[in-house]
């Protein structure tokens, strides 16, 4: 197989596992258990299979690397209780599919094909189900339709039991009052805020020894991140459009193509009001020449408002016929009509008229050229694309490629933060965490038509910079946390003062008030959370923020506002998550019955050669 064949097999394969994963049905290809392995244990006569085991570990931690961007190893599942969490979803599922097939319920066959049927990785280039792409996805998954199907009929079925379950369960009403009362509380508050002016003298320079000491005490704060250092070459459509001339016979094929955004006919902001029949179409018409009423009155007569009736902006071929004709014919705003429309009589108003706008070749082209150009330039640089990854894998090394082609050549120092040139891309950023060294480089494809290929030349590990390196930033962090120490000092003398009785407002510092604060609604953050953690009137608390120090008083407490135009959403949203809780919470006792009910087994040799294929 050459290396283009293989690379394209690679990425259908991958597109395909994609599919199951969105359906939650992805098949990972446990199949070299032996034939005495295919399960890791079983709830009553239910078995757990090692296969579906297997793609529910797989889809958690598929899930978790697109979630932090990081890939997640199996020993960092099993320490986080990934694992464990996947293994007892799994159990909870046999369980509900032992005691489904216990009491007799099931899914027939209709709604198992209208299931499949609806399935857009099933359905083939009209949009219809296609039995050969069935057939095809299923097969590069390793299952087989009756295992696909069976799988299908269990996941309904559970669902129906789910339903049955926990229909009609709802919050308790004093639950969520009680809830609702406590989120929307709101609290009266005095400030006192200190910042660096407030000391007596502006911090010192720090001494050596205490650099020495502040570097040692966080050195998390001056250690490099792990790096990557990685060569790549890269061929944007920018740079390949330097080489290119624009076309003029496609720069006027693209006029052409888009005539309508350069040439607009004269068109009209207008307003239709249709009849049943002409007569009352001509007496409503009569009455607002008369004075009697306006076109207003008679849409509101109607039953309508002014929305349902607007046309926007129309020109008069798509009004049509003779009441465009007649709408045109106004030199300026106003009414025509009756008159004869695709929806019946009609009255028109017309609110504003729109002039002809007509933009000629010859000014059009600065517009065209760079889009012809761009054009041009993705469609040569996806024709080099083989021709560069041959080059490749025959052995020439990217520097080769910057010399022989038009690709650029480059070099980053990659971290996870990296985000600027060629690392603002997402595919590049893909490759580059993936990237092994004495990998092969293959040229990959980015977003906006451009192409690259990298080689991770080494990698750095996380690694504490010497003191002398960052001895600015050190001093610098030591006089911030110095300023803060001196400030929480001054802050909490004042509050000793305050709890020995002085009034807050004698203590010779500016002492500020906000009344009825919700949650949230004091900045900065950490100050609102102080806030609604103090459990009395009078309460106070010294809290650094943004590098300032402040003094809380809570002075007030407040129910939520009777007239808060937000408070039923608010309510309803609390309902709706309470139940939602209770409901899981339920139902998962529930299966943690029926399993102790069944009894359950596992099997310790299965479950580990399961990991194995992880490692």
């Amino acid at each position: 197989m050459s290396r283009s064949k293989g690379k394209q097999f690679s990425k259908t394969l991958v597109w395909m596992m994609l599919i199951f994963v969105v359906l939650g049905l992805g098949g990972f290809g446990v199949s070299n258990f032996g034939g005495g392995v295919s399960a890791i244990g079983q709830v009553g006569e239910t078995e757990i299979s090692t296969d579906s085991y297997a793609r529910a570990l797989q889809r958690e931690l598929r899930a978790r690397a697109a979630a932090t961007g990081q890939n997640m190893s199996l020993a960092e599942a099993q320490s986080s209780g990934l694992v464990d969490a996947v293994r007892a979803q799994e159990i909870s599922n046999a369980a509900l599919d032992n005691e489904m097939h216990r009491i007799g319920v099931s899914v027939g066959d209709a709604q198992i094909a209208r299931e499949v049927m609806r399935l857009d990785a099933f359905k083939g280039p009209d949009g219809s189900f296609d039995r050969e792409a069935y057939r095809y996805v299923l097969s590069q998954n390793g299952m087989t339709e009756t295992q696909f199907e069976a799988s299908l009929r269990k996941d309904t079925a559970r669902s129906l039991l789910q339903t049955a379950v926990v229909a009609g369960l709802d919050a308790p009403e004093t639950y969520v009052d009680t809830l609702y009362d406590f989120i929307a509380e709101r609290r009266s508050v005095s400030l006192i805020h200190l910042t660096a002016d407030a000391l007596d003298a502006p911090v010192p320079d720090p001494t050596e020894d205490e650099v020495k000491a502040q570097y040692e005490a966080t050195p998390e704060a001056y250690t490099a991140p792990m790096t990557r250092k990685i060569t790549y070459v890269w061929l944007s459509p920018e740079t390949m459009a330097e080489t290119i001339e624009p076309d003029e016979a496609l720069l006027r094929q693209l006029y052409e193509d888009n005539i309508d955004e350069f040439v607009q006919p004269e068109k009209r902001l207008v307003e239709r009001l249709v009849f049943s029949d002409m007569d009352e179409a001509q007496a409503v018409m009569d009455r607002i020449e008369a004075g009697e009423e306006s076109f207003d009155d008679a849409v509101a007569e109607r039953g309508l408002a002014i929305d349902d009736i607007d046309m926007g902006d129309v020109s008069e071929v798509q009004i049509g016929g003779e009441a465009g004709r007649a709408v045109f014919a106004l030199s300026e705003p106003g009414l025509a009509g009756p008159l004869m429309s695709d929806l019946g009589p009609a009255i028109f108003r017309v609110n504003a008229i729109l002039a002809k706008q007509e933009i000629p070749f010859e000014e059009a082209r600065e517009t065209l050229a760079p889009e012809a150009v761009h054009s041009r330039a993705v469609r040569m640089i996806a024709d080099k694309i083989n021709e560069y990854d041959d080059l490749l894998a025959a052995g020439a090394t990217l520097e080769d490629l910057s010399r022989e082609t038009e690709m650029q050549l480059g070099q980053i120092d990659y971290t996870a933060d990296s985000d600027q040139d060629i690392a603002a891309y997402p595919a590049f950023r893909d490759a580059a965490d993936a990237a092994v060294e004495g990998d092969f480089p293959e040229i990959r494809e980015l977003d906006d038509g451009g192409i690259f290929a990298l080689r991770l030349d080494r990698e750095i590990p996380p690694t504490l910079r010497p003191l002398e390196a960052v001895q600015e930033q050190v001093a610098e962090d030591w006089r911030q946390a110095e300023t803060a120490r001196q400030l929480t000092a001054r802050a909490e003398a004042l509050k000793a003062r305050i709890e020995n009785g002085e009034d807050m407002a004698a203590l010779g510092v500016d002492v500020t008030a906000e009344t009825a604060l919700s949650r949230g609604g004091l900045m900065p953050q950490p100050l609102s959370d102080a806030l609604f953690r103090m459990a009395e009137i009078g309460d106070t608390a010294v809290v650094p923020a943004a590098g300032d120090v402040w003094l809380v008083r809570l002075d007030e407490i407040l129910p939520p506002e009777e007239n808060d135009p937000g408070a039923d959403m608010l309510r309803q949203n609390i309902a709706a998550q309470a139940g939602q809780g209770l409901s899981q919470d339920l139902y998962a006792y529930f299966a943690q019955a029926v399993t102790n009910a069944a009894g359950l087994s596992l099997d310790q040799a299965a479950i580990n050669a399961v990991h194995a294929q992880f490692r």
